[in-house]
């Protein structure tokens, strides 16, 4: 068992009627296998610094993720206290990131830290399942380079995808560490406002020790959801219980097992008032998830049955509308968002009255735009791509609608925030019409069909290209009754065996179903 209490203990109390906190982040989910996230994804998504930072999170609907607007409003609501933005990286996932640019990232945050110093505290929005092309653990880095310039005595917090898959450096260099709860990830401001809430009570005295608990246990990306009931929700809800009597925060992070990294696996950390309190709470969170393991199987349907399902859907007006669920070309998972098994497969069976999206094709969306609203061409999907999984697909085409890609997210983890596809087009190919796209995403909110005039509840299908945050976005019109996972080829498919693994820890459950640990 690998149980690691956090080596610091001492924060000073703040005597500053304002303290001055610094706010910035680091966001992006590594799948190993994917293209290298590079500088310009980044800017495509989120990259603000200093003033633009600041103007985002005072925006009605900014771009910065939830858990970083979440901690500033509860700080502005507990009382008085000094903004200091730095700089906020966000890509919801890619590959490995582009070394130079992590390089330059930490270097830019460090001298943003030293400018604003001295400082009463940092929180920092992370992933928390980043690599880079050239080092293995760039979440670790961050934290610890900043540890190491700000000192032992100033609290540092971050909040954490669940999907993050936790070191021990992330740990050492960090106060307290809070991951989301939910997945979909609808708790992502409730856990930033947490980390305002813990910081108050460190600058009031509160001392925290953290310990870490790492389990030999990938879980396939579609078992992860937390609804009552499933294993991973009964596994938080078992830790959740102990916060309680001085134990400040318990976070089981299920691991983003796309991510072939040393660290890929289960974590379990907590955060308490005393060192042996929160190994104790660890070591009983992680037991408690061993135990279930073997609850976590996908239930995956075949290609063949899902374009049957589909067709018949829309040949019987009367029967319930279905939605397939593209779970192996998950952009929020690294994938290209543009595999076309099941594009391909509904237009060959005739589907009629479906929508798929949003689909990653910047060549076909300009070409849209170019041709205007109701042009007829060859719609050629992948011309230019080069991934195994984003094999070419053409067929007669007609351009539906047209527009910019920018959306105010409504429902799921997308609510409330700016959303951006770049320029969009809806391409009709049969019986089905394609969200086309020039900034990769997931489906993730209604918007991205919605601005392009698609009215989900008339549909007879819809096929989207994501794993999870689908659930708590498209609920209106398909409950989970009426949601079918796909398996198909693709960077994120959540059938294990077939992922090329080079770095992940073996042996590891289920991909080693005889894999045993004990917590010592």
């Amino acid at each position: 068992m690998s149980v690691m209490p956090a080596a610091k203990e001492s924060r000073m109390t703040s005597t500053r009627s304002a303290p001055r906190i610094a706010i910035g982040g680091f966001m992006l989910e590594s799948n190993s296998h994917a293209p290298v996230a590079t500088r310009a994804e980044f800017e495509a998504n989120v990259l603000l610094a200093g003033d633009a930072l600041a103007a985002d999170l005072d925006a009605p609907a900014p771009r910065s993720p939830g858990t970083i607007t979440g901690f500033v409003r509860a700080m502005d609501a507990s009382g008085a206290w000094t903004r200091l933005p730095t700089i906020l990286a966000a890509v919801g996932a890619s590959g490995s990131c582009e070394q130079v640019f992590l390089d330059w990232f930490v270097e830019d945050l460090l001298a943003r830290l030293r400018a604003a110093m001295p400082l009463d505290g940092v929180f920092l929005t992370l992933h928390g399942a980043a690599d880079a092309t050239g080092d293995v653990d760039p979440d670790g880095t961050i934290l610890a380079r900043v540890r190491a310039l700000v000192g032992p005595g100033v609290p540092v917090l971050a909040t954490l995808d669940l999907h993050a898959n936790l070191g021990e450096e992330m740990v050492r260099n960090a106060d307290v560490l809070v991951a989301y709860r939910t997945n979909p990830h609808v708790d992502m401001r409730a856990r930033g406002e947490d980390c305002a809430r813990h910081l108050r009570a460190m600058l009031g005295g509160l001392r925290v020790h953290s310990a870490l608990v790492k389990l030999p246990l990938a879980p396939p990306s579609v078992t992860q959801g937390t609804t009552p009931g499933s294993p991973y929700g009964d596994i938080i809800a078992f830790g959740q219980a102990r916060v309680r009597d001085g134990v400040v925060d318990v976070s089981v992070c299920s691991g983003f097992t796309s991510g072939d990294t040393p660290k890929n696996g289960m974590s379990v950390i907590v955060a308490a008032d005393d060192p042996a309190k929160a190994r104790v709470v660890a070591r009983e969170v992680a037991v408690h998830a061993w135990a279930q393991r073997a609850r976590f199987v996908p239930r995956l349907i075949s290609l063949e049955d899902a374009a049957s399902r589909a067709r018949e859907a829309g040949d019987d007006p009367a029967a319930p509308a279905l939605l397939f669920a593209d779970v192996a070309d998950n952009p929020g998972g690294g994938g290209r968002g543009n595999t076309t098994w099941i594009l391909e497969a509904f237009h060959r069976a005739g589907v009629r009255g479906c929508a798929l999206g949003p689909f990653y094709d910047p060549p076909l969306a300009a070409e849209a735009h170019r041709l205007g609203v109701g042009a007829e061409f060859v719609a050629r999907f992948n011309r230019d791509e080069t991934q195994e999984f984003s094999r070419p697909f053409s067929a007669p085409g007609r351009v539906v609608a047209l527009c910019d890609g920018s959306v105010v997210g409504r429902r799921g983890i997308g609510a409330g925030r700016m959303l951006r596809l770049g320029p969009a087009a809806l391409v009709e190919v049969g019986g089905t019409r394609v969200v086309v796209g020039t900034i990769r995403q997931q489906a993730s909110d209604p918007g991205y069909f919605e601005m392009l005039g698609v009215r989900l509840g008339a549909l007879r299908s819809l096929v989207v290209k994501s794993r999870g945050h689908f659930r708590a976005a498209f609920d209106e019109d398909f409950p989970d009754d009426r949601i079918l996972e796909v398996d198909v080829p693709g960077l994120t498919t959540p059938v294990l065996a077939r992922v090329p693994w080079r770095r992940i820890p073996r042996p590891i459950y289920p991909l080693d179903p005889d894999t045993t640990w004990s917590p010592g």
